[in-house]
């Protein structure tokens, strides 16, 4: 796989842990009240085990985003650098570009004479299944 895709891997892997990671702070977050004019939230059945694991949840998700920040980060610095700077990198995206439209246009003479010998080839076709239909002998 080469680089590009492990970035790009590693982006879904980031987005996947922090959608996880903010669903279950909002699955798992225990009530709170929200103003004093609305009354107490109800309190969880076993308290202790909830916001044990839910003081734990954070940290655990924490160090896997932060992992795959690293990760990000250690792909990003294996990138090959750029020679010659964004004056070079531009003058080479002109010259791939250039030599991009002379071959596409040599694909397009290409096809155009394909398609010339394609309809003639038909019409030869179509003149020899008229013959065999008609039974008459070629000219």
């Amino acid at each position: 796989m080469d680089i590009i895709s492990q970035l790009q891997e590693q982006v879904n892997q980031i987005a996947g842990v922090a959608f996880n990671m903010f669903g279950t702070l909002q699955r798992d977050a225990p009530p709170v009240r929200l103003s004093p004019n609305y009354p107490e939230p109800p309190a969880a059945a076993n308290p202790s085990e909830d916001s044990a694991n839910f003081a734990e949840q954070p940290k655990l998700m924490s160090a896997a985003l932060v992992k795959a920040a690293k990760q990000f980060d250690a792909l990003v610095a294996a990138l090959p650098l750029s020679e010659g700077g964004e004056e070079a990198q531009v003058k080479r995206i002109a010259e791939l570009q250039a030599e991009n439209d002379v071959v596409g246009q040599e694909l397009q003479r290409q096809l155009e004479a394909a398609e010339k010998e394609l309809k003639q080839v038909q019409e030869l076709f179509g003149q020899a299944a008229d013959n065999c239909l008609n039974l008459k002998k070629p000219d």
